[in-house]
């Protein structure tokens, strides 16, 4: 082991490895030549080997005890009179030894105690030792510990920190081309800026003087009305003065009475008339007035908050980024940006200039970045197949510290809330048939068929409220519900009534009529109290008035099984399989998102405007939220009136094996009741526009 150690010492203190093999070593034996037994030998063939390795040879010589055969060139030696030892040393490898071990003298670590003794490190206890002089773990004694000479542990501990110290480098060198890079971009920023803040207030300048030439223009225009309509007045003043000077000359020299008197008249008229001239038709008064209202103050004020320099403190090292909820396939993906400071602290404003790429699957993915002005952004896509999303997000052409953001996109969503199982407790339910949702009162209410009752649940958290019992709906036989001012209205297909239940279970009327053959569906408009009844039987929508009148029936005979009915002011949706739209005089405006002929169709539909209230009112566009299955694989589906998907995603993870109603809630989601399951559930129902026009494949 000690040999061991003076070799790697030799190799890693002079640093010549391969020079140390091939000339410090003996090519017979593989030892290292020292000044004792294997002190090296010249040979006369000019090869050094060692003199253990010669003195065996030669004594291994039978046929001839005064020769032997060189080890390398196999060349016959004479050995000399004083035997082999006589041989001449190899003056060359002496010299190289005696320059390794003044080296060695030099740089290898020694043990103050025992000269010439390496002192060694335990890279286990990370402490440096003198084998002689160690006591426990670190004598003679063999231990698990790892042990090299302190020479090799300077040489590795003196290359970690050049690796780090060049490592080290190397960022600071980034991150100095980043700063100067940001410079860059500051003084191109500010530049630009100069350039906007001249060129606007050009534009104020060459409005202040067009305003400062109209006005100018309009006080000159003024003024020459009056200086014409003066100098006409003066002209017939002259003129007038003329004639009276004409008049009078002469008039000394007449003697005839008459003619005197007749002239007295005729300048007692043309006395009246310069009478009249002696006013000035027209004044001397102009003016600039710039005091009759506050347009100059509001101008200063305008003026005074006209533009801003904007700064922002965000460190686009430290932003995150973060999905609010899962990657579905049709659904709108929405990732959050939270910006922070230097220091780490959340920003409370926007206006940084956010910027984002998306891709699925490597291609590329439309994206919109909505600024809340908060210190968040929202970054939102709609993937159409499944796949590996990735979004990359700078921030002044940074990259935030999560970008890109990656996430894989499911295939099928799965639900948020399963609520219920089969029973006739307060949190059961039997043959859940219809669903719905009153905003007013916060509340949802759950025809519970199979119990004949409706079951009132909270619309935030699903706690249960009552049930409202009413002889309309006993004889388990009611299959459609819809919300009304009251309470809500319940049809029931074996008596062929509505009956509509106030909160409490009394009856506020009951609408019955002979045309109905197998009502399955209600919805009711609360405004003008209409009722819209889906009939099986008669394949048709009756629609009755606030006092049970039928006023419209729709289909006549041509609709299909219809599971699912919506009604506005407006509009009445059916989907049987297809979505139709009709307006309220059972004209057809459009079928959209047709089913292949028997392979499913719809269970489900409500109504929910972009923009304005509840219920249809108000204006926005509308959208159409239903639910459909198309071999046996349910889907919650999205849609424009004019036919656009907006979101189309299908249901997995423990799926509804019947879907019989919808109902919508706050924050995009959707509660579905699951006939067969015996449950509700809620799921995620992102509708947001997009551009990309998606189509239902069959």
């Amino acid at each position: 082991m000690a040999s061991m150690s003076s070799t790697l010492v030799e190799t890693v203190s002079i640093n010549y490895e391969d020079f140390n093999e091939s000339f410090l070593t003996c090519g017979t034996c593989l030892c290292t030549y020292d000044g004792g037994e294997h002190t090296p030998k010249l040979l006369p063939c000019s090869h050094t080997v060692c003199l253990h390795c010669l003195t065996r040879i030669a004594a291994s010589q039978t046929r001839d005890a005064g020769s032997f055969r060189c080890p390398i060139c196999r060349e016959l030696i004479t050995i000399p009179r004083g035997g082999v030892p006589a041989l001449p040393p190899s003056f060359l490898v002496n010299q190289l030894l005696d320059l390794m071990a003044r080296q060695r003298r030099e740089v290898i670590p020694q043990c103050s105690s025992h000269p010439g003794r390496e002192l060694l490190f335990c890279e286990t206890c990370d402490c440096v030792f003198c084998r002689h002089c160690a006591d426990g773990p670190h004598s003679d004694t063999p231990c698990d510990h790892t042990v090299v000479p302190f020479s090799i542990a300077l040489k590795r501990m003196s290359e970690i920190l050049l690796y780090r110290a060049n490592e080290c480098l190397s960022k600071l060198g980034s991150a100095r081309d980043a700063v100067a890079s940001e410079l860059r971009r500051l003084e191109a920023a500010a530049t630009a800026a100069e350039e906007a803040i001249d060129r606007h207030f050009t534009e104020l300048k060459a409005a202040l003087d067009k305003r400062h030439s109209e006005l100018k223009s309009a006080a000159a225009a003024a003024a020459t009305h009056k200086r014409k309509l003066l100098e006409e007045q003066l002209k017939l003043i002259d003129a007038e003065k003329t004639k009276v000077e004409a008049e009078c000359s002469g008039l000394q020299q007449q003697v005839e009475v008459r003619e005197v008197s007749s002239r007295a008249a005729a300048l007692g008229a043309r006395l009246g008339d310069a009478a009249a001239l002696a006013e000035p038709r027209e004044n001397a008064f102009l003016a600039v007035d710039f005091a009759h209202n506050d347009a100059q103050q509001r101008f200063l004020e305008a003026l005074a908050e006209l533009g801003r320099v904007r700064t922002s403190t965000t460190f686009p090292g430290l932003c995150t980024l973060q999905l609010e909820s899962g990657c579905v396939c049709g659904l709108e993906v929405a990732v959050v940006l939270r910006t922070v400071d230097y220091h780490g602290e959340p920003r409370s404003t926007g206006g940084d200039p956010v910027s984002a790429a998306a891709t699925l699957d490597d291609a590329p993915l439309p994206c919109a970045v909505t600024d809340l002005d908060t210190g968040l952004y929202r970054i939102t896509m709609r993937p159409w197949s499944a796949g590996a999303i990735s979004v990359r997000v700078l921030v002044f052409s940074r990259a935030v510290r999560d970008s890109p953001l990656r996430a894989c996109v499911l295939p099928a969503a799965a639900p948020l809330l399963v609520w219920g199982a089969r029973g006739t407790g307060k949190d059961q339910l039997n043959q859940p048939v219809a669903v719905a949702r009153c905003p007013k009162r916060r509340e949802i209410y759950v025809l519970d068929a199979g119990n004949s009752r409706v079951k009132v649940l909270d619309d935030e958290t699903f706690a249960f409220k009552t049930h409202i019992v009413n002889e309309g709906l006993s004889g388990r036989s009611c299959t459609g519900i819809a919300v009304t001012a009251e309470g809500v209205v319940a049809v029931n297909w074996r008596t062929r009534t509505l009956t509509e239940v106030s909160v409490d279970g009394s009856t506020v009327r009951t609408v019955r009529s002979e045309r109905l053959v197998e009502p399955v569906a209600v919805a009711a408009d609360v405004c003008s109290r209409r009722l819209a009844v889906a009939d099986n039987g008669a394949r048709a929508v009756f629609i009755f008035d606030a006092h049970g009148n039928i006023e419209t029936e729709i289909g006549s005979g041509e609709l299909g099984l219809v599971g699912g009915l919506a009604l506005s002011g407006d509009m009445v949706i059916i989907a049987d399989v297809a979505v139709r739209i009709y307006d309220l005089q059972g004209n057809l405006r459009n079928t959209i998102a047709p089913v292949p002929k028997g392979r499913g169709g719809y269970g489900g539909v409500a109504l929910e405007r972009s923009e304005g209230g509840e219920g249809g009112e108000g204006e926005g566009e509308c959208v159409i939220v239903c639910t459909r299955a198309v071999r046996g694989r349910p889907a919650l589906v999205a849609l424009e009136a004019g036919g656009r998907v907006l979101a189309a995603c299908e249901l997995a993870e423990r799926r509804p094996r019947r879907v019989a109603g919808l109902a919508l809630l706050p924050r995009r989601r959707a509660l579905l009741a699951d006939l067969a399951g015996d449950c509700l559930r809620l799921h995620s129902n992102t509708y947001k526009a997009f551009s990309k026009v998606f189509s239902l494949k069959s």
